[in-house]
């Protein structure tokens, strides 16, 4: 039986969130920032970050983009945890 693969794809961007989630919430943590501190800066609201943080609330690419400038990493590192590396060939 093969799998579906409409489910799989809802499985990983489930995890992907998951991963977003606790990612910049721990970026926010190391530099010892509160929520409000680091949305005052982006120029949203409070809620709006605990949102992103707890999955109530995905970002749009220039949030992704902000988030990424603030936090001195690359977008990818705030998705998937790791960064993008180029393979040459």
């Amino acid at each position: 039986k093969m799998p579906q693969r409409s489910g799989d794809a809802a499985v990983f961007c489930k995890t992907l969130q998951r991963l977003f989630m606790l990612i910049i919430k721990d970026l926010r943590k190391q530099k010892k920032l509160s929520q409000q501190q680091v949305s005052e800066q982006l120029g949203i609201t409070r809620v709006a970050l605990s949102h992103y943080e707890t999955g109530k609330r995905e970002p749009n690419l220039r949030m992704l983009q902000k988030l990424s400038e603030f936090y001195n990493v690359s977008i990818d590192y705030i998705i998937t945890g790791k960064d993008f590396i180029k393979s040459e060939r």
